[in-house]
């Protein structure tokens, strides 16, 4: 499957950015999916992820209650709401796919493939 990120920008702290993840080559509904981050200087980190069905979810400590995480299977898309951003969000995020087995995983090497990134940026 091949993912493309979208969505970033620069936004000022306290406020909302959605970010979409378009899949094509696979039905989405095969994977469970996540969003990561990366900020210049530090690791790759885990976000947020969804079951292949968006019934379960799982969301890092520090974006739970700003962030939501969601699918639409029909039209192969995952999304991340993200609201009362901070500047600590500013990162690259990446989604990613995981074949799904009904575990969601917040470690990197656990997903199969990733989108390209896209920047956001929130300014104090």
């Amino acid at each position: 499957v091949q993912l493309q990120a979208s969505g970033g920008g620069l936004v000022q702290a306290g406020g909302s950015l959605r970010l979409s993840c378009a899949a094509s080559g696979r039905t989405l509904s095969n994977y469970d999916m996540g969003w990561f981050r990366q900020a210049p200087g530090k690791e790759r980190e885990f976000v947020a992820a969804v079951t292949w069905s968006g019934a379960g979810t799982y969301y890092a400590d520090s974006v739970k209650g700003r962030f939501t995480i969601s699918r639409n299977n029909p039209e192969n898309t995952l999304y991340l709401q993200m609201n009362k951003l901070e500047p600590e969000d500013t990162a690259v995020y990446y989604c990613a796919a995981e074949r799904r087995g009904g575990i969601l995983y917040t470690e990197a090497v656990r997903y199969d493939y990733w989108g390209q990134g896209t920047q956001v940026t929130v300014s104090s």
